[in-house]
């Protein structure tokens, strides 16, 4: 077997590509200008540039659905703002978390973090949490200077951990002589400012920024941008970015969705040993895409909403063969109450998981609609809207989680 996949590899290096550069279309990759985003951006450099006069900066709250630009907006400002400080010699840096990534998915972990990028190595367990914020607290003070730490997918931090880690951060400053910090969080949830204690809203949301989903025509912008710096000239079909940026545009605004999917299109032309993508490479990543979208969407939801969406599976597997009309909120709230029992999990109000059905809805996980009972009046019905293929790989993903 040996001697084949060597072979396999030899070829795989002396093989044409579609890309000139395939890291212009990674999810870490800060464009030099950040298109469609213009007014975010200036409301951004507005809140932050007191910091260049060693001024403590607003804590910034920035919202909106995954793949609108926040981060990259946020970093890219964050970034040129850093550079006129070198160039004044004005001690200012900034710090970045994702708060999904294991990295930071508790609070010892997270200050540890930020203690190990200030240059303070710290164990990543066994220390009282008060003593690592005391180190952190120290290592910050060694020089007089302006500390932004940000916070992405925020959102993540509060479901794991609760509100008190963000109370605490956003209290730092009181701990602070010769330096200061300010906190950005970035959250795609865009109702968490109203789920959390009312002393944190008013310290962390000092200022907050709204990022609206792109349109098909923003998109389109977008991919072509990147698509120049990404792929070689003639190498991607007459229809392919509009086509890509349509369905970005009709079905979630995601721009960093659409180019993933013009990567992995690219990636599948690869494979075929082609030198142009075509509509077809497009229409084959965009079902691998919607799979692995499906799945990772899954994983990532909190406790209770996996409950919920665990048992709204159990029922339309129950109801699919033989009931035409989807389910009710009530039906699928009677079946997450009696779940909640067997997993010993504190159920929520009907009127929350009424709402994490709407979310659901905006993800495209679920897909609600009204139907008319004539006299009895109006109902809302909801049905699975991914395929039957991914029920069993999703309902495998939901009962592990929520065994463990």
């Amino acid at each position: 077997m040996e001697k084949p996949l060597k072979i396999f590899f030899q070829k795989f290096l002396q093989k044409d590509t579609v890309f000139l550069s395939k890291s212009v279309l990674n999810i870490g990759f800060t464009p030099s200008n950040i298109l469609h985003r213009d007014k975010q951006v200036q409301e951004i450099a507005h809140i932050l540039v007191p910091a260049l006069k060693m001024e403590k900066p607003s804590n910034l709250f920035v919202y909106g659905k995954s793949g609108t630009g926040k981060t990259v907006t946020v970093q890219k400002v964050l970034t040129d703002l850093v550079e006129v400080a070198k160039e004044q010699s004005v001690p200012l840096r900034f710090l970045y978390v994702n708060c999904k990534l294991g990295r930071a998915d508790t609070e010892y972990r997270l200050i540890a973090y930020f203690c190990r990028e200030l240059g303070l190595e710290v164990p990543g367990t066994g220390l009282p949490t008060d003593e690592v914020y005391n180190m952190f607290y120290k290592v910050v003070e060694e020089k007089k200077q302006m500390l932004i730490l940000v916070l992405d997918e925020i959102d993540q931090l509060v479901f794991k951990m609760g509100d008190d880690v963000l109370y605490t951060l956003t209290r730092v400053n009181s701990f602070l002589k010769n330096s200061t910090i300010s906190i950005i969080g970035i959250s795609n949830h865009v109702r968490l400012l109203d789920e959390i204690d009312s002393r944190i809203k008013s310290s962390l949301g000092e200022e907050n920024i709204v990022f609206s989903p792109y349109d098909a025509n923003q998109i389109k912008d977008i991919l072509l941008d990147r698509a120049k710096l990404a792929f070689k000239p003639s190498a991607i079909e007459n229809g392919v970015i509009e086509k890509c940026a349509a369905i970005a545009g009709r079905e979630h605004g995601d721009a960093r969705r659409a180019i993933d999917l013009l990567r992995i299109s690219g990636e599948l032309a690869d494979r075929e040993g082609v030198e142009r993508l075509t509509l077809k490479h497009l229409d084959a990543a965009q079902e691998k895409l919607e799979k692995d979208r499906v799945l990772d969407l899954v994983s990532s939801q909190p406790k209770q909403h996996q409950c919920v969406l665990y048992s709204l599976i159990l029922l339309d597997e129950k109801i699919r063969d033989y009931e035409k009309d989807g389910l009710n909120t009530g039906q699928v709230y009677d079946n997450y109450v009696s779940l909640c029992r067997n997993i010993n999990l504190r159920p929520l109000t009907q009127r929350r998981i009424s709402d994490i059905l709407s979310e659901f809805d905006n993800l495209g996980l679920i897909k609600s609609f009204v139907r008319s009972k004539g006299r009895f009046g109006r109902s809302r019905e909801i049905r699975l809207a991914f395929d039957n293929s991914l029920v069993i790989k999703t309902q495998a993903i939901l009962k592990d989680s929520l065994e463990a």
